[in-house]
Formats: structure tokens, C-alpha cells, sequence
């Protein structure tokens, strides 16, 4: 028996393939969508998933203004940031932030499923949102994933 087919490969950067895709979530649930997204954006999705390494996709994600929350989220949901000055603690609803910047509420939910780290930091760099259906990367041919269909 030849104990070398069996070795384990890890990836590293230099064997990663990261390919551009685009995911619509119109109509989607912000929650089920971030964590669709966060799995793209991890690799976890890939056969030569490394934890320690970038192996994930980079990520467009289009229509982010018509995103859904279930409940009473829009006005219960506080989130919340500091100045840094004394008494400088913000917080704002949903809504709110929803009303000025569609895309953030994405990118605050996809953030926060990815490893507290910098390697996390380096994975969100990945994602690149947009509130309507046109984006600017058009010319990488990004493939096109319905998240209904990925597991």
C-alpha cells in the first residue's frame, strides 16, 4: 500500500483559485443570506478548505436596498458603535441605518460571521456590495449563484 496517495493537501496562497461571483438577495432574509454569503466568502463550500488560509470567492452582492427582516426587527434591532469619547456610545435601529446605507446592514451581518481575526479581516476585504442590481465588475465575468440553491 502506498501511504503517499493518502497525505492530506493544505492549501496556501499560492494554490488557492479565488473566482468572482455575484449573488443576488432581493426578496432574502438578511440573516439566512449573510450566512450563505459568509460561507462563500470562507471557502467552506470548496473541497481544499485550509482554516488558516484565504481559499474562499470573492463575493458581489447586488439589490442589498431590498433585503428582508421577519418581526419587528426594522425597530427592536439596535445597532450599536462607540466614538470613543467619553459618553460617545451610539446606537440606532434598523430602519434607520437601513434608510441611509442598505448596503452596511449586509456588510455589519456577513461581518460578524467571519473569524474575529486577521485572517477575517483580510476575508471581508472579499466582499463588495451594492444597494442596486448594477455593479462595476462586470468586466471579470463574475459567475452568477442563486442562494436558493446553495447549501
Amino acid at each position: 500500500m502506498n501511504t503517499l496517495s493518502y497525505k492530506t493537501k493544505s492549501a496556501n496562497d499560492q494554490t488557492v483559485t479565488k473566482n468572482w461571483v455575484v449573488v443576488d438577495v432581493a426578496g432574502e432574509s438578511i440573516g439566512r443570506a449573510s450566512s450563505k454569503i459568509a460561507k462563500l466568502l470562507r471557502g467552506k463550500h470548496k473541497p481544499d478548505f485550509t482554516p488558516h488560509v484565504d481559499c474562499g470567492e470573492n463575493v458581489i452582492v447586488i439589490n442589498a436596498s431590498k433585503v428582508t427582516l421577519s418581526g419587528k426587527k426594522w425597530e427592536q434591532k439596535q445597532y450599536i458603535h462607540y466614538t470613543g469619547y467619553p459618553g460617545g456610545q451610539r446606537s440606532f435601529s434598523a430602519n434607520l441605518l437601513f434608510s441611509k446605507f442598505p448596503e452596511r446592514l449586509i456588510e455589519k451581518s456577513v461581518k460578524g460571521m467571519l473569524p474575529k481575526n486577521k485572517l477575517g479581516a483580510k476575508i471581508f476585504k472579499n466582499l463588495k456590495v451594492f444597494a442596486d442590481s448594477t455593479h462595476k465588475y462586470k468586466e471579470l465575468n463574475p459567475k452568477v449563484i442563486n442562494l436558493k440553491e446553495f447549501k
